[in-house]
């Protein structure tokens, strides 16, 4: 049996790039590419893709689409306090592993 990989951020969490070229931007996680490490942010490295022409649309065109950002340039942004925290990962009073902000210490 396969592990699966455990990030510390995952879909629909705001988050902050730390570095590189997007650096400083926030933007809400759209998917996240396991295999790769890496994560879609929206409106954060946005990228120009060349669309062919076809029969529907003979002109062809530019599309601006968000481009992959790899998952440790990315801090989560705390939705209690929103500033980015680190995190890690604490059993809740159910016994699940639940992920918490080490600024505050409460769980996300």
């Amino acid at each position: 049996m396969e592990k699966k990989a455990k990030f510390h951020v995952k879909t629909g969490d705001t988050v902050l790039v730390i570095a590189g070229n997007s650096k400083g931007q926030r933007g809400v996680i759209k998917e996240v590419l396991v295999e790769k490490q890496r994560v879609r942010v929206e409106g954060v490295q946005m990228i120009t893709k060349h669309i062919k022409p076809t029969a529907q649309n003979p002109q062809g065109s530019l599309v601006q689409t968000e481009g992959s950002v790899h998952i440790s340039n990315l801090m989560l942004v705390d939705p209690a306090t929103n500033e980015p925290t680190r995190t890690g990962r604490r059993l809740n009073d159910k016994g699940k592993l639940q992920r918490f902000s080490k600024k505050t210490d409460k769980f996300i």
